[in-house]
């Protein structure tokens, strides 16, 4: 069965809204699967339009559930930007030059957990970095990071299947 993206990006981000706005068990943890929601956007989409995409997606969530406008856009931005050289480096330029998706069954889990990995920790290295400003002792702000960057990782993967089997593009 395929699905529009363009919804379940849609669904997903006011997951995330809802996330952020009740889901608050310690200082230690920020929730976020937006890097995860922008790598998977099609491959047929262009850099720009994942970077206008991104730009919007960090601004809802920043103005609708944080407290500070700009973090998540700041944070996120740079994944959009990197988002075809992590592609490019963990599944091979075969996959750019298809314009293929990223999918757990074509690709194997080890290379989704991968770069879930990689674009979780350009996302919360910035957001900690950002939100602590200086705030914060190195080991709260590095604590943070890992306990963040692995709870993504690990809602992002139970995510996969949604955000990357049997996708219909809606946006190229």
């Amino acid at each position: 069965m395929k699905r529009n993206f363009a919804l379940t990006y849609i669904i997903l981000l006011v997951l995330q809204v809802m996330i952020c706005n009740y889901l608050h068990v310690t200082p230690y943890l920020y929730l976020c699967v937006l890097p995860v929601m922008v790598l998977c956007i099609p491959l047929k989409v262009s850099t720009l339009a994942v970077l206008f995409i991104a730009f919007g997606s960090g601004l809802a969530v920043d103005f609708i559930a944080d407290g500070l406008p700009g973090l998540n856009t700041l944070a996120l931005l740079p994944v959009a930007l990197l988002r075809r050289p992590i592609i490019r480096g963990v599944f091979g330029e075969e996959l750019i030059s298809r314009s293929e998706d990223i999918s757990a069954e074509k690709h194997g889990i080890q290379k989704i957990i991968i770069a879930f990995s990689i674009v979780q920790a350009i996302f919360m290295l910035l957001y900690v970095w950002v939100d602590n400003a200086g705030s914060r002792p190195f080991w709260f702000c590095a604590a943070r990071f890992g306990v963040s960057t692995l709870a993504g990782i690990l809602v992002s993967l139970a995510l996969t299947r949604l955000l990357t089997e049997g996708v219909h593009d809606r946006w190229s």
